[in-house]
């Protein structure tokens, strides 16, 4: 059965993800799947925050490929190097991109993504995928987001 999500609508946003994270923790913990797993993460990211899209890309072949997420559709398949996730999968660092337009090979899976934040996802020092977050807001990420995130991504056993 799964278990409902529940973190306060009035916190800040560092209080809702100190709310979110042990229950993600529980959430996933015991299931070996990571495609489950990746499900409902997305979906708990989605519920919480309120996210224009939220999902995951994983390393196959030499691309990233389109994994769960909730939202509209999306780029099935980017390039090493290429657009904001991409970018983060080669850099292996966090990137916040406070207005797509800004970004030089933005790749705009929707006209209505205004920012957006790509945290990659490690298996040792390798790259094997991205959590990949869009804002329908410009400037709707900072560094609480980038640190959080970051800890989110950490806890996906891969």
């Amino acid at each position: 059965m799964a278990e409902e999500i529940k973190v306060a609508q009035d916190l800040s946003r560092e209080s809702k993800y100190e709310e979110l994270i042990p229950q993600l923790r529980s959430l996933i913990a015991g299931e070996p799947d990571l495609t489950a797993n990746m499900a409902n993460v997305a979906a708990a990211l989605k519920e919480v925050f309120g996210f224009f899209w939220v999902g995951f890309y994983v390393v196959k072949n030499g691309q990233l490929v389109l994994a769960p997420f909730q939202g509209p559709v999306a780029c099935t398949r980017i390039d090493f190097g290429k657009g904001v996730c991409g970018a983060a999968w080669k850099e292996g660092r966090t990137i916040m991109v406070p207005d797509v337009d800004d970004f030089p090979g933005h790749i705009a899976c929707s006209p209505l993504s205004r920012s957006e934040i790509v945290v990659p996802i490690f298996a040792g020092e390798e790259v094997i995928g991205v959590l990949d977050i869009d804002s329908s807001r410009r400037d709707d990420f900072d560094k609480i987001d980038a640190l959080y995130l970051k800890k989110i991504a950490a806890i996906l056993k891969i």
